[in-house]
């Protein structure tokens, strides 16, 4: 890779994606520690998701970002596919609003670019609990607060897909391939997901022997309030979880669409089952948990094989 190369993927855009006022704090903290990094970014792009009274809020109080409205549909993947159209940087990382990243966040993501089979970037994501995390949430089912999970590698390397709080990419592969698809992922509340899994699919496919990357030095931390530290939210969010897994599966196949699914059954369920047995380990509650959340993830799945139609376009991220 020449001098040249290397010096152009250090051009980084940061899209911050938002949708409400209540979630304003969460924000503010999430900008400033883009703008915070040992290594600047080029711009900051914060997407509104048509909310008007956010727009107004945003331009008016938060300074050093540039405000665009989501001009696709309503939702998580067209306000990324707005972000992705006006970023001007080589390189693309996505930050959830109610995220923070660590100040080396950039660095350790642009050091991976220097090798041209990288196509994307995706780092480790820590909950930041409103309260101590509850003793019967099992660290094997952090992705349901949309935070890395016991089970990850704990080293830099390949991977499938990543964790929608903290993923990077190369722009220009990403609108080749079609951006993320507007039919899945989250709109407003509803706690659906997975587009990010599919477009890392997708990429894959377009270029094989290209790579995915995590870098769990790539940290950030991911505000989860009490809301969601309640046995309500953690299953229906596995069966939201199931229902979006169908999706991507009549989407992509059940091989790759299902891979690392499959390896979480196999070794990290039965790991932490094995660890609730363990003295002094706050079972049966987190039995209770790890079960429960496999059961309802599971009776999301088969309803979504029931209410999806079998055949759908394979390629392009708007349907």
């Amino acid at each position: 890779m020449s001098p040249d190369s290397v010096s152009a993927t250090r051009s980084l855009s940061v899209v911050i994606c938002a949708y409400t006022m209540a979630r304003v704090e969460d924000l503010h903290r999430a900008v400033r520690s883009v703008q915070h990094q040992y290594r600047p970014v080029q711009e900051v792009l914060l997407v509104i998701d048509h909310c008007p009274e956010l727009e107004s809020y945003a331009r008016e109080f938060l300074t050093g970002v540039r405000v665009v409205d989501n001009t696709g549909r309503r939702g998580l993947s067209g306000a990324r596919n707005t972000g992705l159209a006006e970023a001007g940087g080589e390189v693309v990382a996505f930050l959830d609003d109610d995220a923070a990243a660590d100040p080396c966040w950039t660095e350790h993501l642009l050091a991976a670019y220097r090798e041209p089979e990288v196509l994307g970037v995706g780092g480790l994501v820590r909950p930041r609990w409103d309260s101590a995390r509850p003793p019967w949430f099992p660290p094997e089912f952090d992705w349901v607060v949309g935070c890395s999970y016991r089970g990850l590698p704990e080293r830099s390397g390949p991977v499938r897909n990543f964790i929608g709080a903290n993923m990077s990419f190369r722009r220009a592969e990403v609108l080749a391939a079609g951006g993320f698809r507007t039919d899945l992922g989250r709109v407003g509340t509803r706690p659906l997901g997975c587009e990010e899994t599919e477009l890392c699919l997708r990429l894959s496919r377009r270029r094989p022997g290209a790579e995915l990357r995590y870098e769990p030095a790539a940290t950030v931390s991911h505000h989860v309030p009490d809301s969601r530290a309640t046995w309500t939210y953690f299953l229906s969010r596995c069966y939201a979880e199931g229902l979006s897994k169908a999706a991507v599966a009549r989407l992509s196949g059940r091989g790759p669409g299902l891979a690392s699914e499959r390896t979480y059954l196999r070794s990290t369920i039965p790991r932490a089952l094995v660890r609730c047995l363990r003295p002094r380990s706050p079972a049966p509650r987190r039995l209770a948990a790890l079960g429960g959340g496999v059961l309802a993830a599971g009776l999301g799945y088969t309803a979504g094989r029931i209410r999806l139609p079998a055949s759908a376009p394979a390629t392009g991220g708007t349907p």
